[in-house]
């Protein structure tokens, strides 16, 4: 097993949503990009949020556009020992500072938790803090529910931006 460890965040002070995934898979890591691998269906389904067609552009273009419209990106965990992608391998983790982060954005309003192991580990971590909390489906292609129901699940962080 090996160990991986977290991108920095990507963000601004007048983030008023914040998205938590996980961990970066293989092909995130190989890419050095949030949800590089190319059936992860983040940046369609933050596309839907934030009504821009974020698959279109390049990563850097895309970036731009989720910190124009006031989406801050990060991981729960700064590493952890994991063989492969899934979530369920992860082992040994070390968090990241998820109040450190949420402190430095004056404006945020909500944060979105990318799947069960992103929601589990940063719920406890931002516990007591006022801000919504929200529960999506994981974007992974690991995750089968239809895009049509994530999508349902993701427009609710839309009434936060």
């Amino acid at each position: 097993m090996t160990r991986k460890s977290s991108f920095p965040p990507v963000a601004a002070a007048s983030a008023r949503v914040l998205i938590l995934g996980s961990l970066p898979g293989e092909q995130s890591l190989a890419k050095a990009q949030y949800y590089g691998h190319p059936q992860n269906q983040f940046w369609r389904l933050m596309g839907e949020v934030t009504e821009v067609d974020l698959p279109s552009l390049d990563y850097a273009a895309r970036l731009d556009s989720l910190l124009a419209d006031r989406v801050a990106l990060w991981d729960v965990l700064a590493s952890a020992l994991r063989s492969g992608s899934l979530d369920a391998a992860i082992r040994a983790h070390e968090a990241n500072d998820l109040r450190g982060l949420v402190a430095s954005l004056p404006d945020l309003r909500a944060v979105g938790f990318n799947g069960g192991t992103a929601a589990r580990i940063g719920r406890k971590a931002l516990t007591g803090l006022d801000l919504t909390l929200v529960d999506l489906p994981s974007s992974s292609p690991a995750y089968t529910l239809s895009f049509d129901r994530k999508r349902e699940a993701w427009l609710a962080l839309r009434s936060f931006l």
